[in-house]
């Protein structure tokens, strides 16, 4: 992968922490994601995922600089995974979406966009790693 293909990557993780979050949330207006997972997803627990987009977004030109911080995105995805596997586990989607369709498909969906991006980060981590020796 070049480093425009993957700046570009990091670029797409900002914008899908942003863009569905508000859109799925109606700008924060849907009640059914918060008391949902209230642990998890709060409004602002939402705001956080956000911010983490803007983190993204920020690393974009200079993410071969930092290995440690994006060290830290896989962290931060791979957690998001976990709690999503489980409550995936533990909880039955189609309720969800007989609540509201925007906070059915967020829920159906998020896990899986933070396990793309999991193993976008960690391929970048290692990339960086392989690089610096």
């Amino acid at each position: 992968m070049t480093d425009k293909t993957l700046r570009n990557g990091f670029i797409a993780a900002g914008l899908m922490n942003i863009i569905p979050v508000l859109v799925l949330s109606r700008f924060f207006t849907n009640e059914v994601i918060p008391e949902t997972d209230p642990a998890v997803m709060s409004n602002f627990g939402l705001l956080m995922i956000m911010v983490w987009g803007l983190a993204y977004i920020a690393l974009a030109v200079n993410y071969s600089k930092a290995k440690w911080v994006v060290g830290v995105f896989v962290v931060e995805k791979l957690i998001y995974v976990i709690a999503w596997l489980m409550w995936i586990v533990n909880n039955d989607v189609s309720k969800v979406y007989k609540k509201d369709l925007f906070a059915g498909l967020f829920y159906s969906v998020y896990g899986i966009n933070d396990l793309i991006f999991f193993l976008f980060f960690l391929f970048v981590f290692y990339r960086i790693q392989f690089k610096s020796t």
